[in-house]
């Protein structure tokens, strides 16, 4: 993402230099060596926070074989190897008008931002040249394992396969995020959550953090829970997350579903509480859905869910299917695979 934040008169300026930068850059080698520096320095702080490294393990195993399963980064080599003609390249296939989206808000004119884009990127080829086709992303059950007894907790993320941002199941899997929910225990609110899952980790002390994530892509997703806890509570805190988890597919409640789709939509509003945010929602959604959705649209959609779509998705995303986890630090006593997959149903509910 480019961007620029300036007055109203100054918007032509900016739209100028955005073009010039991503159409004209010269790409000194002596700027490419010190950000090939930069870059390395980066990974080395990324392996740093383990959130970001388990999240990396996590893709990488289960979408294994797959470019989904690669990191953002890349391996250093590459990032040594890369030369100017290697960005040259990229530029030239991948910078056309297929794959570009301007967005604005604030004090800016429609009329004048498409008048400046015609003006500054009308000369973008439409599309590559080079025919790219997409790899699909295959979701392999399997885990990943990495033991470090000398770590102070472990830092473990168990996921199922999960929808695409097309999907059907899309908005549904928000509000079964919304209510599996997140906490962390220096958090002002802690034991007063509404989550049963935040409810449960806290009655038993299980965890020093978790959170639910559900991360879309073009074809498809992942749907978990990433959580930090003590080495001796792991298997306690894998039994009532993965309860947790399949007893949305039997036992929410319709009180549970309300309450969580007033919470997402409190919770997207306030991601749009600034021109900045504004701007990135309407790029974002015009690369996914090749439109822009108002609030009122998305709000209807999620006003439209009902308790029989959050079990119906519960139950086509978790019941009895198979899960991907990455953990790492002292995980002597996380359950193996089967184990964790066992409880992935219920015999009796």
């Amino acid at each position: 993402v480019y961007y620029a934040k300036v007055f109203k008169k100054d918007v032509p300026k900016a739209v100028e230099i955005l073009a010039d930068i991503l159409q004209n850059a010269t790409l000194d080698e002596g700027a490419i060596t010190r950000e090939r520096d930069v870059i390395l320095r980066e990974s080395v702080e990324v392996n740093k926070q383990y959130e970001e490294v388990i999240l990396d393990e996590l893709h990488s195993t289960a979408f294994m074989g797959t470019g989904l399963g690669r990191t953002i980064l890349g391996p250093d080599e590459n990032i040594k190897n890369l030369t100017k003609g290697d960005l040259q390249d990229y530029t030239k296939t991948h910078y056309t008008a297929d794959r570009f989206v301007i967005a604005a808000a604030g004090a800016v004119d429609h009329k004048q931002l498409v008048d400046l884009t015609q003006q500054h990127f009308g000369g973008l080829a439409p599309k590559s040249t080079v025919n790219f086709q997409a790899e699909p992303a295959v979701f392999t059950g399997s885990d990943k394992r990495i033991r470090y007894d000398s770590m102070g907790e472990a830092h473990v993320a168990l996921a199922f396969q999960g929808a695409s941002w097309t999907s059907e199941y899309s908005y549904p899997l928000m509000v079964m995020q919304t209510i599996l929910g997140s906490w962390d225990r220096s958090s002002a609110m802690g034991r007063n959550v509404s989550s049963k899952l935040a409810g449960d980790i806290t009655d038993h002390d299980l965890a020093h953090s978790f959170m639910t994530f559900n991360t879309c892509y073009k074809d498809t997703g992942l749907f978990g829970v990433y959580l930090v806890a003590p080495d001796n509570k792991l298997e306690d805190a894998m039994w009532y997350t993965l309860d947790n988890m399949v007893r949305l597919c039997h036992n929410v409640t319709d009180q549970e579903v309300e309450r969580a789709k007033t919470q997402l939509k409190a919770t997207m509003l306030m991601q749009l509480d600034s021109f900045s945010n504004v701007a990135e929602d309407i790029g974002r959604q015009m690369l996914t859905y090749g439109r822009r959705m108002t609030s009122a649209e998305v709000f209807a959609r999620i006003d439209a869910i009902t308790t029989e779509d959050v079990k119906k998705t519960a139950n086509r995303v978790i019941n009895d299917e198979d899960h991907a986890l990455a953990a790492i630090g002292p995980i002597f006593e996380l359950p193996d695979y089967n184990w964790i997959r066992r409880r992935s149903y219920w015999h009796r509910y």
